[in-house]
């Protein structure tokens, strides 16, 4: 059987696993008994991955069957400062699994050349997870979070970019029918501190942030990067998701209205 390595970011580390993706994240969210435990999110390495930072020698070793034959499922090589020790170009795909099993998997497409809206809300999912109201694009948001001239900085930064609706335009009177947050009030208010006029460029939400993904509110995708270059996994459209995707998307609207009481 082949191993695996995945970068987990719900925790943070580096698995290996005889698992394939799809198996993988089922495991990951239910476990072996098949019961809803937790989200979970991750990247698969591209094979060959070498490092000089984690030690790979022993994984085929440990990473072994059962002796039912059953595969291995995990092998934890490292649970700290995972992330910024792969490199961009050797993270493959980024598959979510719904706390019940479901996995869709992304794969790294081309970021919009302009992003929509003057404003943005990112929740930050790896290696910290605060919510970050901001002027800042994308690409820009990347660049200056792992800034390591900055005051506080990440050495790189996995983040998803939520929906502002007519406040990404007019936080101060835009509507926000609509938006699944309890704290939308906040988060205008947020918004309107940031500008030319406060010398502001990002704003601090929510410190802590949730370690799950309202998926109904996520406006483009995912984003991974640091001052060398990002990486940018498109979600799929709505009508996408109610067709092509439809049973993924179902589970992980079902597992956000069971959780309502802990939208951001």
């Amino acid at each position: 059987m082949a191993v695996h390595l995945y970068v987990s970011l719900i925790p943070e580390s580096l698995v290996a696993s005889m698992l394939p993706p799809l198996e993988f994240g089922c495991y990951l969210a239910t476990g072996t008994r098949k019961r809803p435990h937790g989200e979970a999110m991750f990247f698969q390495v591209k094979e060959g991955f070498r490092s000089e930072y984690f030690d790979l020698t022993d994984i085929e070793r440990r990473c072994v069957p059962h002796p039912d034959g059953q595969p291995k499922h995990t092998v934890y090589v490292a649970v700290y400062r995972v992330l910024e020790h792969v490199p961009l170009e050797a993270l493959g795909s980024l598959y979510l699994a719904t706390a019940h099993g479901r996995v869709l998997e992304l794969k790294a497409g081309e970021a919009p050349a302009q992003p929509a809206g003057r404003y943005h809300l990112y929740q930050e999912l790896c290696p910290v997870h605060p919510l970050i109201a901001s002027t800042l694009g994308p690409a820009e948001f990347c660049k200056f979070i792992t800034d390591p001239g900055g005051a506080i900085f990440v050495p790189r930064i996995c983040f998803v970019e939520l929906e502002l609706g007519p406040l990404a335009d007019d936080p101060r009177a835009g509507p926000t029918a609509g938006l699944p947050y309890h704290n939308v009030e906040h988060i205008r208010d947020c918004l309107t501190e940031l500008g030319p006029q406060s010398g502001k460029q990002t704003k601090t939400v929510d410190r802590i942030g949730r370690q799950a993904v309202l998926y109904r509110s996520v406006k483009t995708g995912f984003y991974v990067g640091d001052q060398q270059g990002m990486l940018y996994y498109p979600f799929p459209s709505r009508h996408e998701l109610e067709s092509e995707y439809y049973s993924w998307w179902r589970c992980a609207n079902d597992a956000e209205v069971a959780r309502a009481g802990l939208s951001v």
